[in-house]
């Protein structure tokens, strides 16, 4: 494995790897300590790297370990030292086209209630529900990716996927209630 293979991959890779890990931490400067950290870890075993695999899902694997031990670390220090870990909460930057006020509005209020409804979900759910949605992995990747057995990671999407429609369902239901009262 050489360094150009390196450079290439992160220029094929990294805005999707780093959307990811925006995801998961739900803030910008974590997203990059985060982001940062996984290329560290893949530099670190470029030797060890089949250039011939897949890429994408090692580093997507590697970004999702580093976060969950990250979080098993807060999570400890919490316990140990009672003190409540206050994350703090960053929009994400949204490309706007040529779009009216009104449907630049609508389009944002929905966007965040889907951002909302996803980060609710249990943070089980949440990762399988952004690598198969956002990142578009298969689920026998996404499997591997997590270490989970296939059943497992079908059954988390499948309770994702009801919680989703649940909770946007009941917010349409809110929405068009509003509507019926203006007119």
């Amino acid at each position: 494995m050489t360094n150009i293979e390196l450079a290439e991959w992160i220029d094929a890779y990294g805005k999707e790897i780093f959307s990811f890990c925006k995801w998961l931490t739900g803030c910008g400067p974590e997203a990059e300590e985060l982001y940062q950290d996984t290329w560290l870890v893949v530099v670190r075993r470029l030797e060890e790297l089949d250039a011939a695999g897949n890429v994408k899902s090692y580093c997507l694997s590697v970004a999702l370990r580093l976060w969950k031990n990250k979080r098993r670390r807060y999570a400890r220090r919490r316990r140990i030292e009672e003190e409540q870990f206050s994350g703090e909460i960053c929009g994400y930057g949204r490309e706007w086209q040529a779009l009216s006020p009104e449907q630049r509005l609508l389009r944002q209020e929905r966007e965040q209630a889907v951002r909302e409804a996803v980060e609710e979900l249990p943070w089980r759910q949440r990762i399988i529900v952004l690598l198969f949605y956002m990142e578009e992995q298969p689920l026998g990747r996404i499997a591997e990716i997590t270490g989970l057995p296939l059943g497992t990671v079908k059954s988390r999407l499948y309770h994702a996927r009801k919680a989703l429609y649940q909770k946007l369902k009941d917010l349409e239901e809110n929405v068009s209630d509003i509507e019926e009262e203006r007119v």
